[in-house]
């Protein structure tokens, strides 16, 4: 067991206008996959990337927590999901709701510090204990603001002042868990206004739509599934469908 910071990027937004059909359920695993990419360059290598869950990046860093440099990747990886959301936002062509929606994608962390075991399983290493628990909890919580950082009260403690000083106290009762102290911060307020630097482009928008059809072809074939694991779909069923079960939060055991 080491002490370890954990940190999960989780992306959503998509509202319940979002019909459910193979267009915009292919267009919106490519978008989302695409932000993922950003929020992966955006840590750096400051957390490593313990897997992808659906819409969301699941990062750690093992020993001591640098409040400073942790709150610097906060708003690095802010940015990057900005920065890439605004591109394919500026620069579409399709008209799907996968599409169009694509804009109002939000960006949350969720963060605690914790005792981890790591256990290698082939060349992948997975992380397992309580706190691997409880980190993945906090996404179901009652924070009143869309975008932001919620830090159990331990990983508040290491933080402040860097980060945690402009923290507002939240107390939650976690599944399984029980009651816990938590604290968030909003993303606007930590990193400051973001600005909108992407410009339209004929030939961003016709190579943006070229590498979205070549990527979502197996999905929309049916090879594929899309979303599969999506926690943040939110959608209207057309007549005569079933809520995919991929829909569904993963289960933690």
């Amino acid at each position: 067991m080491s002490q370890t910071l954990l940190v999960i990027a989780d992306i959503g937004g998509y509202t319940r206008f979002m019909k459910v059909h193979r267009i915009n359920l292919a267009h919106a695993q490519h978008i989302v996959a695409q932000l993922l990419e950003a929020v992966i360059d955006g840590a750096g290598k400051k957390l490593k990337l313990a897997k992808l869950e659906g819409d969301a990046a699941f990062f750690y860093a093992s020993g001591p927590v640098d409040p400073k440099e942790t709150a610097r990747v906060f708003v690095a990886i802010r940015k990057a999901f900005l920065d890439r959301r605004d591109e394919m936002s500026v620069n579409r062509l399709c008209s799907c709701d996968g599409c169009t929606q694509a804009g109002d994608l939000k960006l949350k962390f969720v963060a605690h510090v914790g005792e981890v075991a790591f256990q290698k399983v082939k060349r992948f290493t997975e992380l397992a204990g309580v706190d691997v628990i409880l980190v993945h909890r906090l996404l179901k919580n009652s924070v009143p603001v869309s975008e932001y950082v919620l830090m159990s009260d331990a990983l508040h403690a290491e933080l402040a002042p860097s980060l945690g000083s402009e923290a507002s106290q939240l107390d939650e009762d976690l599944e399984g868990i029980g009651p816990q102290r938590t604290f968030y911060v909003e993303l606007d307020a930590l990193a400051g206004p973001h600005e909108v630097t992407a410009t339209p482009s004929f030939l961003g928008k016709f190579l943006g739509w070229l590498r979205m059809t070549f990527k979502t072809l197996p999905y929309l074939i049916g090879a594929k599934k899309s979303c599969d694991g999506f926690r943040n779909m939110d959608m209207v069923l057309e007549p005569g469908k079933i809520r995919p079960s991929a829909m569904l939060p993963p289960k933690l055991e």
